[in-house]
């Protein structure tokens, strides 16, 4: 057992037998008990205390009493002088306590993530083909403007990933937010927090997967046309079969049970999306300006339009930034406890990826800007401007591994932007039937969701080319909810630093909302969007 530490116990004494008021009580011999049952969770009185010669502990009395049965020591009778440290403990087993709902679910399934598994699922869900788009904005707002406008987007975004990552877990009352709909519900009530944030959240899931199917079929097709050349004598495949194969290989994939078991996943798609960021403009910024390049900002022919294509670019902008609706759900795949709050290497996690994601958006907007001027592509961005100016300047290599790592990034990234989908759909039967999903069901929803996403995608072509309205809409998820959330929740000194911050945030980002949604409807009417119902081309 060790060498064993003498300890003083302090039960209660008994009297002897004929003892008045006053008589001095009999003290309790010292009992010595292994190293190991000092640090017991429990610390009840247990039978395994000893003397010092191994025997149990008496006390000495003059008319010996019937033996009684011994008790089983509960958790309840703890003794009162170990009241502090019960409590703290009490509350760390809240915070690490899995109830059966949350055990059943895939977001809440696994508990046993870490900083590695955040930073890789941060960069896959933060980094996408949206921030190929930037340049378009510039192209409005110019050279200054673009880039004040872009540092200001990206350091806001970080600060409330920040607030979010610290509104995840309670120590107080033991409560962690594992999904972003709990703690919109938690701040603004369950009626209110459905009609704020319900749409957006649903948009940025389903309706990124439909995004995801639309320009992964897409470049899955140029990459076939890349990589086969002009000498292929095959019959190419339609857009819409395109479609099928990428959404096919997207629901195998999804078939992974929980989104810890994604981990690896992401790291590919973190990796891709790296890949395609820096070889898209280390391509472009290489083959020098075009001929011709105009950095001038595009004007329209009134106050009026030029004011709404402005606010339109901000959006723009506002759509490059994505993944706060999943920032919780990734922190909920981590351990947490008092001594160890998961928002520790959470943040490390998401400084890391944020660090990668700074290095991939600014060149690509700054350089594909410069490459292309007001020349490059209002629809595909970046990705077009690539193919359609320098298909036959740049080797065939490089533009057949860009086209892989954006098919391969976009199944990557259907996965964990679809699992919140996932774990909604499980939850309606675990609630219902009190019981675990059973994996033919799980593969029933997944398939079904798969299916739905590639129908909405043959239906509406177009809606990847809705990036102003789409970074509107979703903006008050990024930018301006977890400001309201974290004055309600955490409620800081009234007239403080924070208190005003927020509140200046989380106004100015709803009245933004609304403002770049009006501007980008504008835009759709005058412009005009190619509207093909079911024909994708």
């Amino acid at each position: 057992m060790g060498e064993s530490k003498e300890i003083w116990s302090a039960p209660i004494t008994p009297r002897t037998g004929n003892s008045l008021m006053g008589t001095p009580m009999v003290a309790s011999p010292p009992v010595s008990c292994p190293p190991s049952q000092l640090h017991s969770p429990s610390l009840t009185r247990s039978p395994l205390l000893q003397s010092e010669n191994g025997d149990a502990p008496h006390t000495r009395s003059k008319t010996p009493k019937t033996p009684r049965t011994p008790r089983t020591p509960r958790m309840s009778l703890t003794p009162r002088f170990i009241t502090p440290l019960a409590s703290p403990m009490r509350k760390a087993l809240k915070l690490t306590k899995l109830d059966p709902q949350d055990a059943w679910l895939p977001i809440t399934e696994s508990r046993n993530g870490n900083k590695y598994y955040a930073a890789f699922h941060t960069l896959c869900s933060g980094i996408g083909i949206q921030a190929l788009v930037l340049p378009v904005a510039f192209t409005i707002l110019g050279w200054t403007w673009g880039i004040i406008s872009l540092t200001i987007a990206f350091t806001w975004q970080l600060y409330t990933l920040w607030l979010l990552v610290h509104l995840h877990e309670s120590v107080e009352n033991g409560v962690r937010y594992s999904r972003y709909l709990q703690l919109s519900f938690a701040t603004f009530g369950e009626k209110l927090g459905k009609l704020l944030a319900l749409f957006p959240i649903l948009y940025l899931s389903a309706g990124t997967c439909t995004t995801l199917i639309i320009i992964g079929g897409s470049t899955a097709r140029t990459f076939y046309q890349v990589v086969c050349g002009d000498s292929c004598t095959a019959k190419p495949m339609t857009t819409v079969e395109w479609y099928l194969v990428f959404t096919c290989a997207a629901v195998v994939l999804s078939q992974l049970p929980n989104l810890n078991s994604i981990a690896g996943v992401s790291l590919i798609g973190a990796v891709t999306a790296v890949g395609y960021c820096t070889s898209i403009w280390a391509a472009s910024v290489a083959q020098g300006a075009l001929p011709g390049v105009n950095y001038n900002p595009v004007r329209g022919g009134n106050k009026v339009e030029n004011a709404f294509s402005v606010l339109n670019a901000f959006g723009i902008i506002a759509f490059a930034f994505r993944g706060h609706n999943l920032i919780l759900e990734i922190q909920a795949t981590m351990p947490s406890s008092e001594k160890h709050p998961s928002h520790v290497p959470m943040w490390k996690g998401v400084k890391a990826s944020y660090t990668l994601i700074a290095a991939c958006i600014f060149p690509l907007a700054i350089g594909g800007y410069w490459a292309y001027g007001q020349l490059i592509p209002a629809n595909g961005g970046m990705l077009t401007a690539l193919y359609m100016f320098h298909s036959r300047d740049v080797s065939r290599f490089v533009l057949g591994l860009t086209s892989f790592f954006v098919v391969v990034n976009g199944l990557c990234s259907f996965q964990i932007y679809g699992m919140p989908v996932f774990d909604d759909m499980e939850s309606v039967y675990t609630t219902r039937m009190k019981k675990p999903c059973p994996w033919w069901l799980r593969v029933i929803f997944r398939v079904f969701f798969g299916c739905l996403s590639f129908f909405i995608a043959v239906a509406l072509p177009f809606l990847s080319s809705l990036a102003g309205l789409i970074g509107g809409v979703a903006l008050p998820v990024t930018l301006a909810y977890p400001c309201f959330m974290w004055l309600k929740i955490k409620k800081p000194k009234k007239y403080s630093l924070m208190w005003y911050l927020n509140w200046f945030l989380g106004t100015f980002g709803i009245g933004l909302s609304a403002i770049l949604v009006t501007a980008s409807i504008y835009v759709i009417i005058d412009t005009g969007v190619n509207v093909s119902f079911f024909n994708p081309k």
